[in-house]
């Protein structure tokens, strides 16, 4: 295998969305193909027939692209070692079956579900593992022909040979050896004619010329089943690589509970792919320089096998937040714009695009940049630029304006502004100075009030930001706004 060209593959069951482990899974194999030249390749496991769908497949498909990790070759991209698609693949598996069973390798089994469950039952009772006794090994030809007039239909197993030593030399966990008595003879196709997991992929990596394996440690335990076949069918097994488990901050396996868990999810809330890729990287892979942040050039560059780690990599959403907003900072205000804009369409802020002047909202969605992990979070952080009319956000913010020098500020503060030459954010400091000289306040007394009276809030963006940004018509709107429910709030409290 030394020197050919590397060709490695994805190959994810279209039963669901592209999860986060399956598209770490893609991302590294698809840096080691950029890193060495090699070939990345996408082929689809549809022998679930009963969960894989057509619209899975193409959700995995989108979130591939949207991520960057296109293929080389595979579905849709065609190649030399087509169909890519297992469904589609079907008599190349029975040419092989047919060899296996011919070499005695193979057998047909006619257990049925029932026979079967039982034999796991008293093996667990006996406090040992499940595995498959090898009743229908040698069947004579009477007791086959009565199964089949019961119309049994038989499953093909594997004929595992005992007493072998299975040596797996991973690239990432050394040397790792399995013994073949605790495997059982184990089905390569099942009873309905469908290839299992473990005999098809042995058998399309193989064809594929696949040099790498690279995936999830939770797959080890298959590798020497795959050993067996490809050994059975004089195939050179590709390298294997078992990258780390991904687990939650609680250690425990990833769920939902942890938060999103598909790729599409997490485009939904507005991550970058940029940012998503990035912490994917890390989920497993130390880089050799002590940095965090790269963008999917610099990752090709650094990526190594030999930095990939054996203990689980964590989950952490703060983490993955934090990295998106790395990425997020240095975005121009179109790039963050175009990012923040379908969340502003989404959640009514903007009922479309041309509501507003393009100019005004490239600098108002800027007002957040600093301040979101991702764009979902956007039209919370801008919210108060559009809502002339609002609720104080708190007790204490509606104290701040009933406080006894808080109208007069106020007043002061509309005449300033009707008065002010332009209110640009030097416009703006200055008419804030003159607001603090004429009312001979604290900076303090003079801004809150100022704050809260144009936004209903205590905290948030500086106010030479947000004055310019609101203009002269709405800021005396909501100065009026702000004083007339404080007027109602003390003529309903003498009542």
């Amino acid at each position: 295998m030394e020197g050919k060209q590397v060709r490695v593959r994805f190959a994810p069951s279209p039963t669901g969305p592209l999860h986060i482990g399956g598209a770490r899974s893609a991302l590294f194999n698809w840096l080691l193909a950029k890193k060495t030249g090699g070939k990345f390749i996408l082929r689809i496991e549809d022998t679930d027939l009963e969960r894989s769908s057509a619209e899975s497949e193409e959700g995995i498909k989108d979130a591939l692209r949207w991520l960057g990790l296109t293929w080389d070759e595979g579905i849709d991209a065609g190649g030399e070692y087509a169909p890519y698609r297992q469904t589609e693949r079907i008599k190349v598996y029975e040419e092989y079956t047919r060899k296996l069973v011919g070499s005695g390798q193979a057998y047909h089994c006619f257990c049925s579900d029932e026979e079967l469950n039982q034999e796991r039952q008293a093996a667990l009772v006996k406090g040992q593992a499940p595995k498959y006794s090898g009743k229908c090994r040698r069947l004579d030809a009477a007791r086959r022909d009565l199964y089949e007039k019961e119309g049994r239909k038989p499953a093909v197993r594997f004929l595992v040979p005992p007493d072998q030593t299975i040596v797996i030399d991973d690239l990432v966990r050394g040397e790792v050896v399995f013994d073949s008595n605790g495997i059982g003879d184990f089905i390569i196709v099942k009873s309905d004619g469908i290839p299992t997991y473990n005999y098809a992929v042995a058998i399309d990596d193989a064809l594929m010329a696949i040099t790498h394996v690279i995936r999830g440690e939770e797959h080890l335990s298959n590798t020497p089943r795959q050993a067996l076949v490809y050994r059975g069918l004089g195939f050179t097994p590709p390298k294997f690589a078992h990258i780390s488990l991904i687990l939650g901050k609680d250690r425990s396996k990833m769920s939902k509970r942890h938060g999103a868990t598909s790729v599409e999810l997490y485009r939904r809330q507005g991550y970058l792919r940029e940012g998503l890729l990035n912490f994917l990287a890390l989920l497993g892979w130390a880089p050799p320089a002590e940095r965090e942040i790269f963008t999917a050039a610099e990752l090709v560059e650094q990526f190594s096998l030999a930095h990939c780690a054996k203990s689980p990599a964590i989950f952490d959403p703060e983490k993955l937040n934090w990295i998106n907003a790395q990425h997020i900072r240095k975005l121009s205000d179109e790039e963050f714009y175009a990012l923040a804009l379908p969340q502003l369409l989404g959640s009514g802020l903007l009922p479309n695009e041309e509501t507003r002047e393009k100019s005004w909202l490239l600098k108002v969605v800027a007002t957040a940049r600093e301040h979101v992990s991702y764009a979902a979070q956007v039209p919370e952080h801008i919210r108060l630029y559009f809502e002339d009319e609002f609720d104080f956000e708190s007790e204490e913010a509606k104290a701040v304006l009933m406080e006894e020098d808080a109208g007069k500020v106020l007043s002061s503060f509309k005449l300033l502004v009707n008065a002010a030459k332009d209110l640009t954010p030097s416009g703006v400091q200055t008419v804030l100075k003159e607001l603090v000289k004429s009312s001979g306040l604290p900076g303090k007394k003079v801004y809150m009030p100022v704050r809260v009276a144009i936004t209903g809030r205590m905290h948030g963006p500086e106010l030479t930001q947000i004055i310019p940004l609101l203009g002269r018509p709405a800021l005396i709107k909501r100065v009026d706004y702000s004083l007339s429910k404080i007027s109602a709030e003390r003529a309903g409290g003498t009542e």
